[in-house]
């Protein structure tokens, strides 16, 4: 399992944001699409059903011979990648997603993990060495502004609202 390091720390009721690694900092590069081509990605029922509904057959974009386990729980398969060179089946001829608004959940939180304990939700960055945003130098560090842009849709599974001021944007990123 690849190494992670605590960014902070969500806790759901009262609502509040404990930043933890204080001077953390991240900017997903424009035209990288490293994690498009590099990565296996992880497919929810929920994601499959959003990319079905653009008008997609699973076929295209499921690869069924790689699957996702926690333990001996099945979670879900993982994004095709093209034959001929490895990369995303989504992934264009420019580096940009052309399903950008309605990708995976995992696309959109890489290379961040959520983990829910109880009444509150840790959030890790991978230290990936494959990822130049983490601490980037024009990156942001994490507020509610970053919570609500890279989070906001799992904040919104949990039925969780924002601060006054910030509304969840299910776009993300």
């Amino acid at each position: 399992m690849m190494e992670r390091e605590l960014v902070a720390i969500i806790h759901l009721n009262p609502l509040n944001l404990e930043v933890v690694w204080k001077d953390f900092k991240f900017k997903c590069v424009e035209n990288c699409a490293k994690c498009c081509r590099e990565l296996d990605i992880p497919l929810r029922e929920g994601d499959i059903e959003r990319i079905k509904a653009l008008g997609y057959e699973e076929d295209y974009f499921v690869d069924f011979t790689k699957m996702f386990y926690r333990g001996s729980r099945f979670l879900g398969y993982s994004l095709k990648k093209r034959p001929f060179d490895g990369t995303c089946v989504f992934l264009d001829e420019n580096g940009k997603c052309k399903i950008y608004e309605h990708r995976p959940i995992a696309c959109k939180l890489y290379p961040f993990i959520l983990v829910k304990h109880g009444n509150f939700l840790e959030v890790y960055v991978k230290k990936d060495p494959l990822c130049p945003g983490i601490n980037h130098p024009e990156g942001r560090p994490i507020d509610w502004s970053f919570v609500r842009e890279y989070f906001g849709e799992v904040l919104q599974a949990y039925e969780v609202g924002m601060p006054e001021g910030i509304e969840v944007d299910r776009r993300v990123r």
